[in-house]
């Protein structure tokens, strides 16, 4: 009988156990089942404080505590007379885009213009830090429309470039009504370019086949591996000079000072000899930029972050490695330096 007790008394703590574990894994399926529904969320952060916190920490570490006391009650006697007086700071939104070949980042950016415009009046300000060397035409493309809601729904738009904007990333910037770049950033780049290997010749070395069947003439224009003819050749140049128009047109559009003709030769420039092509209006990079206006206004930092599946996060981890490495050997071939 005292071994039947026993037994009970164990069946009885793991069916405890079990049902435990099975009440977490369904509140787990729960939760999970909702960050698939929701799919992001917006994060929210005033820049304001950050300053202010900067501020605060040096201050207290170089004056001493007669000094701090004394500023600190004219901060607060200088907020009291300004929410006396009923002064509304204009609010500034900062948005950053981070851009890879196909502007990845242009799905955050949606939703954050989205949710900004819906609160964002023609007296508060746009500010996008903008990094990108540019890539695909249609992701850029899109990317661009959405900055060109800012300027649709007539509220401020200022890009601030610190390192690049170039090809894609230049008609990104283009748009803002101010363009602010640091000293040495690269700017420029209106041009098209698209490049392919060709392996017909090593195939047929090899008496390897290699058939493309097509429906309409120009359905595939050059190949990998098919023989390309000179008229497909022709035709591949002919929709490169229609895209790069379009670029030209579109960057005309909204920069109507530039000598669009001299500058869309694909060739870019440092921020000093572009503020004299007219393709920015002013150096001074972002970190200068928003301290300046944190002092008259509300700066509010936003960011929209996306679940991802871990499958996602592995394969954007490697892409990203694989973009830095590209980057890097590009940047020695290509740029100029300062050292050899």
């Amino acid at each position: 009988m005292e071994f039947l007790a026993d037994y009970a008394g164990f069946l009885a703590r793991t069916a405890t156990v079990l049902v435990a574990i099975l009440v977490v894994l369904v509140v787990f399926a729960q939760l999970r089942s909702r960050e698939r529904r929701a799919g992001g969320h917006l994060e929210v952060h005033k820049l304001n404080d950050f300053y202010k916190a900067l501020r605060e920490r040096l201050q207290s570490s170089v004056l001493d505590k007669d000094q701090l006391k004394a500023l600190h009650k004219e901060e607060a006697k200088a907020e009291k007379a300004e929410r006396k007086a009923g002064v509304h700071k204009p609010r500034v939104y900062v948005l950053d885009f981070d851009g890879d070949i196909k502007a990845s980042a242009g799905e955050h950016l949606r939703h954050e213009v989205t949710a900004l415009l819906s609160l964002a009046t023609p007296q508060d300000e746009v500010v996008v830090r903008l990094e990108s060397g540019g890539g695909m035409v249609h992701s850029y493309g899109l990317a661009s429309s959405q900055l060109a809601r800012v300027r649709q729904a007539g509220v401020p738009l200022t890009v601030c470039v610190d390192k690049v904007a170039a090809s894609g990333g230049y008609m990104m910037a283009c748009i803002g009504e101010k363009i602010l770049a640091a000293p040495f950033a690269i700017l420029g780049s209106i041009g098209v370019v698209a490049q392919l290997p060709n392996f017909h010749r090593l195939l047929k070395k090899h008496s390897i086949d290699f058939e493309v069947l097509t429906a309409g003439e120009f359905k595939r224009t050059l190949t990998v591996f098919g023989e390309n003819t000179e008229k497909g050749r022709e035709k591949f140049q002919e929709d490169l000079e229609i895209t790069h128009e379009l670029f030209k047109n579109f960057v005309a559009r909204y920069r109507p000072q530039l000598a669009i003709d001299e500058i869309a030769t694909g060739e870019v420039w440092l921020g000093q000899a572009a503020l004299g092509k007219q393709l920015v209006d002013e150096l001074k990079t972002s970190d200068e930029y928003l301290a300046e206006r944190a002092q008259h206004a509300e700066l509010f930092q936003l960011r929209y972050h996306e679940k991802k599946s871990l499958q996602e996060r592995v394969g954007l981890a490697t892409a990203q490695v694989l973009d830095g490495v590209l980057l890097r050997w590009w940047s020695r071939l290509s740029q100029p330096r300062f050292w050899q």
